[in-house]
């Protein structure tokens, strides 16, 4: 049976036509398109509610920019480093936008001061992801990268690979480019097909950064999501749009896309590793503190089982071990001092 949640108490105070509370119906069989369906009901002023505006645009509206909030932290036992936000959208091309909801775009012809406006503040965003070509955008990341924030391009209408016009494909073998260019790549087994990890590989190896592209969906295994606004129905390991064949995010995890880089590229531990570790560090400007193991680096780092497929058996955070898998072997810690060395 549906329960009703409100305000003020249901019982002889059900809704009427002036009334602005909203009155949600959970747990519902609802007749809908001449078929049963199971979802939540909302009712307010006297009509049916649709509830995406009301706490994706009224809600968004009213609350406090929530950026501004994401502090940079270091690791520990409740959770990796927090190095930054990476930001993506909404300044990117309508015609890329992916699973982005089209009426939340932004243009950047007013320069920073749209940039602030969405964002709130910008002092704790370290990546941020734009289409150049939009108008004022070059403004934009001169300002950005003066400001030490990584900016990448995505989402954009620049052409895509031909064999008299290279594109963005081109920047990998520039040699009009001083310093490295790195790109990531969804090694996932669904946004990239083989060939094309091998390619890109080869083309650039010392750029090439492994994504996941993980939401929130991932780990809670196969069916309908709720992201956001969006429904996300997930089938093994894809993940796309309900009521459309548009992928929406991934669910697999990094050291998936790590086996999946190995066998999909035929690349080596070691080059695969890199890709997920070393270069990354590199975009953000931090390999002289993560992403390597060398002496004075941070001790973020992770046990593995490379005897047949990769498997992590231990998570450290800060020295901290913080994760064991189930069938991980008990560790043996001996402590030395600086003269037992």
């Amino acid at each position: 049976m549906p329960s009703i949640t409100s305000t003020t108490p249901p019982c002889g105070n059900l809704p009427t036509h002036t009334d602005t509370t909203i009155y949600q119906f959970i747990n519902c069989r609802l007749v809908r398109r001449g078929r049963i369906v199971k979802d939540d009901f909302w009712v307010r002023g006297g009509k049916i509610l649709n509830p995406e505006p009301v706490f994706y645009v009224e809600k968004l509206q009213a609350d406090v920019k929530v950026i501004p909030r994401i502090k940079k932290t270091p690791g520990g036992p409740g959770g990796a480093s927090i190095l930054g936000v990476h930001v993506e959208g909404p300044f990117i091309s309508p015609a890329k936008k992916g699973a982005h909801p089209l009426q939340y775009l932004e243009g950047v012809e007013e320069g920073m001061s749209k940039v602030l406006d969405v964002y709130g503040s910008i002092d704790n965003i370290a990546k941020i992801t734009i289409a150049p070509e939009l108008p004022g955008a070059q403004e934009v990341i001169r300002h950005l990268s003066s400001r030490g924030i990584v900016v990448s391009v995505g989402e954009s209408t620049i052409s895509e690979f031909h064999h008299r016009d290279p594109g963005l494909v081109g920047l990998l073998t520039s040699r009009l480019i001083s310093h490295p260019v790195h790109y990531g790549i969804i090694s996932d087994g669904i946004h990239t097909h083989p060939a094309a990890l091998r390619i890109a590989h080869r083309a650039h190896p010392q750029g090439i950064v492994l994504v996941t592209d993980a939401m929130a969906a991932m780990g809670l295994g196969d069916g309908v999501h709720q992201i956001g606004q969006m429904k996300v129905l997930v089938e093994g390991r894809k993940a796309r749009l309900v009521d459309f064949d548009t992928l929406a995010g991934s669910v697999v995890t990094m050291d998936d896309c790590v086996r999946h880089f190995i066998n999909g590229a035929g690349v080596s531990l070691v080059e695969a590793i890199d890709a997920a570790t070393l270069h990354p560090a590199r975009v953000m400007g931090i390999d002289h503190l993560k992403g390597t193991l060398e002496y004075g680096t941070d001790a973020d780092f992770v046990l593995v089982l490379d005897k047949g497929p990769l498997k992590v058996l231990n998570t450290f955070i800060a020295g901290e071990c913080v994760y064991s898998a189930s069938d991980a072997p008990n560790l043996t810690f001996t402590q030395k001092s600086p003269s037992d060395i």
